[in-house]
């Protein structure tokens, strides 16, 4: 079986993240890269299924994005990925969710699949659309927000997360699933795993390797734009109750003021 992850480098949700002042995109080189968190339950999910059912399965890490990213890719290896493709090209610079969608299945084409894995969504755009893009975009079941995957065969189900519960999806090989915090614990990469990511092969392709076609990605091609922004005012003093003796009813006032009660 052959599995590919989906991963994306994103800013550090811990530190303040601003847009650049000429293409209005998120200012990357502004702040530390990290692999997007939910894209490590994928990783670690992927490396399960590998563990469960052996023989030639192998996991493949799929990234788009700068050099930088190179980064994100070495920490999945280094969890246990097998080896990494990196789409990269400058051209891509600016892609939103749909062109994203496109570039990423156009890859998937050139290296091939069983099943794709990858996190409900990014901390950086928060869209949660692309599972459903590129199983749409490459004509594949799409099986979401999954705190579950058996695999059997050709056959695949999960337990797709409800407000009541959970659905049992089932489909057939090749799909398209992504997962949510509850599917599993992500393992912690080992200096022996660390040692053995650098020297685990990465295969990186342009827009022409990965036949994509220039005019339908990067900012030329983004269905999406910001169109203004500006910088989040300076949080306000709050607001001090003095207590003499009735503070209980001036914090009820001032809540019932904010709607809050």
């Amino acid at each position: 079986m052959n599995i590919v992850v989906c991963v994306k480098q994103v800013p550090d949700t811990a530190t303040e993240r601003k847009l650049r002042s000429d293409d209005k995109t998120l200012d990357r080189d502004a702040v530390d890269g990290v692999i997007n968190e939910l894209d490590e339950y994928a990783v670690e999910e992927a490396l399960k299924l590998k563990e469960a059912h052996g023989g030639d399965t192998t996991v493949t890490v799929l990234t788009m994005g700068p050099a930088k990213a190179s980064e994100t890719i070495r920490k999945a290896l280094a969890m246990g990925a097998d080896k990494a493709v990196h789409l990269i090209d400058d051209a891509l610079h600016g892609s939103d969710a749909l062109s994203t969608s496109y570039a990423m299945a156009q890859a998937l084409a050139k290296t091939g699949f069983d099943l794709v894995v990858l996190g409900s969504e990014s901390t950086d755009a928060r869209t949660g659309v692309l599972a459903a893009m590129l199983a749409e975009r490459l004509g594949v079941p799409q099986l979401t927000l999954a705190k579950k995957v058996e695999v059997d065969g050709t056959a695949i189900t999960i337990e797709r997360v409800a407000e009541y519960g959970y659905d049992k999806v089932q489909a057939t090989l090749p799909a398209v699933v992504s997962v949510v915090e509850k599917i599993n614990d992500p393992r912690y990469p080992s200096f022996k795993g660390i040692m053995a990511a650098k020297k685990k092969p990465v295969e990186t392709l342009s827009i022409a390797d990965a036949d994509i076609a220039g005019d339908q990605v990067g900012l030329a091609g983004a269905w999406s734009e910001v169109a203004e922004f500006a910088t989040a005012p300076p949080r306000a003093a709050g607001t001090i109750v003095k207590d003499e003796g009735d503070g209980g009813t001036k914090t009820a006032d001032y809540l019932a003021t904010k709607k809050f009660i």
